[in-house]
């Protein structure tokens, strides 16, 4: 793909993502997205064939984004102090990128609609990056027994984006370490049989 190819599809997502953030991502045109760009109708029709294609392809550009800031966050020594990375990476990235992450938020837990399946496997890899990193803390035995991972792994997924929407739109005072370290006091109460800081 050329420069200039992925800077227009890159213009074209933020223009999506913008139109998104107050209508949800049914309600916009194909017309309104060009214009929000910049760009003519057909660009649109060019680099993706249809507003569907561009929706799909602006979820799994976004995805991948965060998937790269996870997996490595996640290369911490110690495996709470990588799962602390890990929230921060997310905080971090629904900072910068409000509106994609509102989109994941409206569409993950709808009725399912166009673009479901897509984000069915898009959930599932950052899940699978989590349980992965939750997979690390049970290894140490460090989770308490009876735990069970991909459950915990989905409800940290669902608590940091509905927290790290929270802190943007009704909370926009704290700064990322505030919020960073409440989510922690949860995943910490969830590992909570450890070992004192101290005595790691």
């Amino acid at each position: 793909m050329s420069a200039r190819t992925e800077a227009t599809r890159h213009k074209l997502f933020a223009a999506t993502l913008e139109l998104a953030e107050s209508r949800g991502l049914v309600g916009i045109t194909v017309d309104e997205i060009a214009s929000a760009a910049g760009v003519a109708k057909g660009t649109v029709y060019y680099n993706f064939g249809s507003k569907d294609a561009l929706v799909d392809a602006l979820l799994r550009y976004g995805v991948d984004l965060l998937a790269q800031r996870l997996r490595s966050s996640t290369e911490e020594r110690d495996p709470v102090d990588g799962l602390e990375s890990l929230v921060d990476a997310t905080l971090e990235f629904i900072s910068r990128y409000p509106g994609f992450s509102q989109i994941l938020v409206s569409e993950l837990w709808r009725t399912p609609g166009q673009w479901h399946e897509t984000l069915t496997l898009l959930r599932e890899e950052i899940i699978t990056i989590i349980k992965q990193q939750l997979g690390r803390i049970e290894a140490a035995g460090r989770l308490p027994a009876g735990v069970q991972v991909p459950v915990a792994a989905a409800g940290l997924f669902g608590t940091l984006l509905v927290v790290a929407l929270d802190w943007q739109v009704f909370q926009p005072e704290r700064t990322r370490a505030e919020v960073r370290e409440s989510v922690m006091l949860l995943a910490r109460g969830l590992a909570k049989q450890l070992p004192d800081e101290g005595q790691r």
